[in-house]
């Protein structure tokens, strides 16, 4: 080989490491930009006007210190119809845990009509805990788990269609067909989805997950957010959705707020990365999910709060995936049954009010 076939290569290296540094630089450089702004702050944030009473005080929620596990309340809201400040109840409320040391994931949908003790507040409908601020939802999910919740990400319908079509859909399957019509928002939100594995986009996978009209409502819709909530993370962790990640961020922005910092993110996305789901269970669990009339409106009841706080931790303690949501049979196919395939019928017209059911 000569000096000059050498020093061609030697030049033709170096081209490309600048060009894999800048890459890199703008990769990330991009990233940061978009994650440093989902901190929402003033009149950015969805909760700008809610401030305590003089007789409340807004909880802290505890520091994570990396070295223990991590727990992260996930909400989504339906902000339809609403005026800039009102918050609306959490229409979807979901807990991620991550063990650092185990590299175990788990994943629980709090059924929303979970009638429970928000502090300060005294008892209501867990889904309205959010509009109290994030601090209080967190520390009202705290207390039914057990658990310390350390982060919340906050975000509505139009969030979770661009978070879907940013990372080009999700191959699916949809396990029956599913038709729901209402002349509210001009037909903008009807359902409308045949049985079958399918490609859902931002709108069609709104559809699925948002879809409670059949025998078993709430039950089998928070199993089906799960399954696909762990269909668009498995996407998100794929070779494609990482190199576009700067343009994912940046379509979700505008949606988002959460209080983790950058250098959380960075954490939890290796982590999260480095992890196995092992559990995607509902709570209460069937077993302890009890039918109550408050004010006259049908809400959800715990039997033991000690039971719960025990089932969460044996769920925990489980070393490979056994899920089954003590209903759950098959695929994504969200059978649910409880033994004799009913649940209790939870009618969800009840007025929404901050001081009842």
């Amino acid at each position: 080989m000569t000096k000059r076939t050498k020093r061609t290569i030697l030049w033709s290296l170096l081209a490309v490491l600048v060009i894999v540094v800048g890459f890199l630089a703008y990769y990330f450089t991009a990233i940061y930009n978009q994650v440093d702004h989902f901190q929402k702050t003033g009149e950015d944030s969805p909760f700008y006007q809610v401030k305590p009473t003089e007789t409340t005080k807004t909880p802290e929620p505890p520091k994570w210190e990396g070295t223990d596990r991590v727990n992260i309340l996930l909400m989504g809201v339906d902000a339809r119809g609403l005026k800039k400040g009102e918050i609306p109840r959490s229409d979807t409320m979901l807990v991620a845990s991550l063990d650092p040391v185990t590299k175990r994931g788990y994943l629980f949908s709090i059924m929303r009509d979970t009638y429970v003790k928000v502090p300060e507040y005294g008892m209501n409908r867990i889904n309205t805990a959010i509009t109290h601020g994030p601090n209080t939802a967190m520390k009202t999910v705290s207390d039914l788990l057990g658990i310390p919740i350390q982060y919340y990400v906050y975000t509505d319908f139009q969030g979770f269609i661009e978070l879907v079509d940013a990372i080009g859909g999700v191959d699916f399957y949809v396990e029956k067909d599913m038709h729901y019509t209402s002349k509210a928002d001009n037909h903008e939100y009807d359902i409308d989805l045949k049985q079958g594995q399918q490609h859902l986009d931002g709108k069609t996978a709104l559809q699925y997950v948002r879809f409670r009209h059949d025998a078993l409502s709430d039950y089998s819709r928070t199993e089906r957010q799960r399954n696909f909530l762990t269909a668009v993370a498995n996407k998100m962790i794929s070779t494609t959705s990482l190199l576009k990640l700067p343009a994912i961020l940046e379509k979700v922005n505008p949606y988002i707020d959460t209080n983790l910092t950058i250098n959380d993110m960075w954490k939890l996305a290796n982590l999260g990365y480095s992890s196995k789901m092992i559990a995607s269970e509902q709570i209460p669990p069937m077993s302890l999910l009890i039918e109550k009339n408050v004010g006259g409106a049908e809400v959800l009841g715990v039997k033991s709060d000690e039971e719960l706080k025990a089932y969460v931790q044996e769920v925990f303690n489980r070393t490979e995936d056994t899920s089954t949501d003590e209903q759950n049979s098959g695929n994504n196919s969200n059978s649910t049954t409880n033994g004799s395939n009913s649940a209790p019928k939870i009618k969800n017209e009840a007025a929404d009010t901050s001081s009842g059911p």
